[in-house]
């Protein structure tokens, strides 16, 4: 039984499996960065193995042209790739990436050394890959659904950040006076790591495409043309060759939906929408972690610095993603969110003339600041954006939007070696 929304789009009578599906979705979240913000968080750990080759900003820079060479095709043809086979081989490579990573790491005894270096590059490009497949899968398939799956989605990728700052937090703490403590905490990390990613796999397989409301959705994207939907809805029993092989409340006449907008189309109704993502992921990654790792300066806190600055920035991004669920704080103006975005850049001088003259206090809170305003503006965006489009629009939209959203983090850790020029000087 189904009853017309608020858009005159039928939507469930009664949204079976909702609080399931949000929680899938958030892990699902967690999944699709838990490997590359484990790199990040034990980055401590790499500048004690290769101090002289800037671990942080090389290690994010290897990963990023291949997360935007592969999403930028993807999204090119995303009309004609199954959704299902893309999500399931990015969360395979992130799992077998990261199991990799471990045995590099065990087979050399935790050395240093140009070659492991190289290794663990081309681990991280293979990251880049897999982040590409899951992260624009991902987003598209949950734009023709309903806004809190998405919200849900990008709080389990913040809460990737979360979950591996504390736990690099308790690992240092208990580690940190015994013999090759680091590196103990590492290999829990990349362990706990790979575990998330084969729950990611299981789950994604076998229980979010069987789950009522989201064969509804999937159906009713299958209504209007997407051809992207047909093999998770097979896996849940709903064959799409024929109109009438649907859900009954899906049948519709082959000319009641006009044919969909091209990409390019897309692009030009929401390119204000595409800047947003842009400009809010160069600044942060312009920020972080690089400048967090090598241009702060030596405080009171000393090794625990930089650990203490990565679990504020990821702590306050994933708490500022559920900000949005109140209705009253969620900034839907098109003209708001570009000014939000663009005022962010104030946040280079203070970030400037902080490490070079203020303390440890000022700079814990402009990190907080910075994840804070990036968890709330990628929610605002991701989930305003796809109101109004059928299921293949939203689609393509969301794959879209992720393009830019990663082009602005290759550009971000591209301009974040700026901050290398008189580095002696901090």
């Amino acid at each position: 039984m189904t009853e017309a929304g608020s858009s005159g789009s039928p939507t469930p009578g009664r949204l079976e499996g909702k609080r399931a599906a949000m929680v899938v979705c958030w892990f699902l979240g967690l999944g699709s960065l838990v490997s590359w913000n484990s790199m990040l968080t034990i980055g401590d750990y790499y500048y004690a193995l290769f101090p002289h080759y800037h671990p942080s900003r090389v290690l994010t820079l290897v990963y990023q042209p291949f997360a935007v060479g592969t999403v930028a095709t993807l999204a090119y043809n995303e009309a004609r790739i199954d959704t299902r086979k893309r999500n399931l081989a990015g969360y395979t490579l992130f799992f077998l990436s990261t199991l990799a990573l471990l045995l590099l790491d065990l087979g050399t005894s935790g050395k240093g050394g140009l070659g492991n270096y190289i290794g663990i590059c081309i681990l991280v490009a293979a990251f880049g890959v897999a982040d590409a497949h899951v992260q624009g899968g991902m987003v598209g398939d949950l734009s023709l659904m309903c806004p809190e799956f998405i919200q849900s989605f990008l709080a389990g990728l913040a809460a990737s950040g979360a979950l591996t700052s504390a736990l690099r937090l308790m690992t240092k703490a208990a580690f940190e006076n015994s013999n090759n403590g680091l590196r103990k905490g590492v290999i829990l990390f990349l362990a706990i790591s790979i575990f998330f990613e084969f729950l990611c796999i299981l789950l994604y397989a076998f229980i979010f495409p069987k789950l009522p409301i989201v064969k509804h959705y999937r159906a009713k994207a299958a209504s209007e043309g997407s051809k992207t939907v047909s093999a998770d809805l097979a896996a849940a029993g709903i064959q799409t060759e024929a109109n009438e092989t649907l859900l009954p409340s899906m049948q519709v006449d082959d000319d009641k939906y006009p044919e969909r907008l091209s990409t390019k189309q897309l692009l030009f109704q929401n390119f204000d929408y595409a800047l947003d993502l842009y400009l809010i992921y160069v600044l942060t990654l312009s920020i972080f972690p690089g400048f967090l790792y090598e241009n702060t300066g030596h405080h009171k806190l000393g090794s625990w610095y930089a650990v203490v600055l990565i679990a504020m920035y990821n702590g306050w991004d994933l708490v500022s993603r559920y900000i949005p669920l109140m209705e009253c704080l969620k900034l839907k103006s098109r003209k708001g969110l570009m000014l939000a975005t663009l005022s962010r850049f104030f946040l280079i001088p203070c970030f400037y003339f902080t490490a070079k003259y203020g303390d440890q206090g000022w700079m814990i809170f402009l990190t907080s600041f910075l994840g804070l305003t990036n968890g709330y503006l990628t929610v605002c965006v991701l989930t305003a954006a796809p109101k109004g489009y059928k299921g293949p629009e939203q689609n393509a939209l969301g794959n879209l939007l992720v393009v830019f959203l990663l082009g602005g983090i290759f550009s971000g850790v591209a301009l974040d070696w700026l901050w290398l020029i008189g580095n002696g000087k901090f």
